[in-house]
């Protein structure tokens, strides 16, 4: 169990997150919920999290830009006063070849999915070191290890995040702060839903077991490396894809 300790999950409104974000709560755990734009899904996320008697609160914010992370930050630690966990989520995608793909479009992936990341280890860790468990656990993707057709910038900036999963995990071990990546596969989300039967088949197709992974998979896999049943495990990706690059 994860009984009153404060998490804070990024781009919490849906998909992932959303699901991580309501597995935390059912623990115990309070949690603050950042999301980009949708307010009325991440207003939605947090009354089903205060069903289980978490306090819950959400917080917009473009994870990209340092100066408004860090604004959310000290209102997140004003109104918690500490952090715990932090998960992080939020990410975009812009897909394309490269030879197609635009300077704008790489940066704004790099910017969110890596620097966003950055942005809340950073602001966050004098509040994850005073922990008695401090937890970051950083959503990665399999295209962070092996790459994929269409996704340079995502693919590059997945890896970046196990990059710097291993390296604050060396940084921050003294303080018994630890940092892991989880790296999903097709996970079905609203945007695996707009997928054609066909690229749908064509994905499956690669996966030994046959189906899509659902977000709950995902977020049981974040609630054991933020448990104390994790306490001696840091610096791992682990894979949830159903066998996809084993």
């Amino acid at each position: 169990m994860l009984q009153n300790r404060v998490a804070v999950i990024t781009g919490a409104s849906r998909g992932i997150g959303r699901a991580i974000t309501l597995r935390l709560a059912q623990s115990g755990c309070h949690v603050a919920v950042v999301y980009a734009s949708n307010s009325e899904a991440a207003q939605a996320v947090c009354a089903q999290a205060m069903q289980w008697g978490a306090r819950a609160m959400a917080y917009c914010c473009d994870v990209a830009d340092f100066g408004q992370s860090q604004q959310i930050c000290e209102r997140i630690l004003a109104d918690f006063g500490q952090v715990d966990i932090l998960i992080n989520n939020a990410g975009v995608i812009r897909d394309n070849l490269l030879l197609k793909m635009s300077e704008a479009d790489f940066d704004a992936v790099l910017a969110v999915n890596l620097k966003g990341a950055f942005n809340f280890c950073k602001l966050l860790s004098r509040s994850l070191m005073k922990s008695e468990a401090g937890r970051i656990i950083n959503i990665s993707s399999v295209a962070g290890l092996t790459g994929n057709v269409g996704q340079a910038n995502y693919a590059a900036a997945k890896a970046g995040l196990i990059g710097l999963t291993k390296t604050l995990a060396r940084e921050f071990a003294g303080r018994q702060v630890t940092c892991n990546a989880i790296a999903p596969g097709f996970i079905q989300t609203d945007m695996t839903a707009t997928l054609s039967p066909t690229v749908s088949a064509t994905l499956l197709a690669t996966v030994p077991l046959k189906r899509l992974g659902q977000a709950e998979e995902v977020a049981a896999l974040a609630e054991f490396l933020a448990s104390d049943a994790a306490a001696y495990i840091t610096g791992e990706v682990i894979r949830v894809d159903g066998g996809l690059c084993m």
